[in-house]
């Protein structure tokens, strides 16, 4: 069974997507614990509900560095959400353990700035055809790393940020797990 620490700065639809999955459809994983750089952030409440341990941590340069001790009994950690930027040193030390979801089909609308409603504002302003969501490793470069799957929507004429949204949040909830099944697979190997 593979161990993740989950990253959210939100809602943790996706984290509850983990949850489920983990719950209902045998994905042979285990949350040890979620960590929050917003303590308002809703996700936080999804995994007390469920018993997971959670942990807020300040925004800003330490932020790595608090996180470190957090995440010593996971396998692999998942940013699922999660705003703030991991140091290099710590994207090094957790090199091909540290996977990111990205609202965009990759290489396309990522880096800095590029999150959330920003991306899907881009996607439409530049009236592109699809959209979709990556999975990826971290590494030191944002949203540079490999990517471990990726899947795409049709972008409407009459596609709102909202709207656009809602379809590339399907995506991530599926894609979110399926990355989480390979990697369990991988590790079971």
């Amino acid at each position: 069974m593979v161990k993740l620490a989950v990253l959210i700065s939100g809602s943790g639809t996706n984290l509850q997507a983990l949850i489920n999955a983990i719950k209902n459809d045998g994905l042979n994983a285990e949350i040890c614990c979620v960590i929050s750089d917003n303590p308002k952030a809703f996700g936080l409440k999804r995994a007390a509900f469920v018993n997971i341990p959670t942990h807020v941590v300040k925004r800003g340069k330490g932020l790595s560095k608090a996180i470190l001790p957090l995440v010593e009994e996971a396998d692999y950690i998942v940013l699922a959400g999660f705003l703030s930027i991991l140091s290099a040193d710590f994207c090094k030390k957790w090199s091909r353990k540290i996977i990111n979801l990205h609202p965009a089909l990759l290489p396309k609308y990522g880096g800095k700035g590029m999150y959330g409603d920003f991306v899907h504002q881009a996607v439409l302003n530049n009236n592109e055809k699809e959209s979709g969501a990556t999975v990826h490793w971290v590494t030191e470069e944002i949203d540079r790393g490999d990517i471990i799957t990726q899947d795409s929507c049709t972008v409407s004429p009459n596609d709102t940020v909202e709207s656009l949204a809602k379809k590339v949040h399907e995506i991530e909830h599926r894609i979110l797990v399926e990355a989480i099944r390979k990697l369990t697979e991988k590790t079971s190997e």
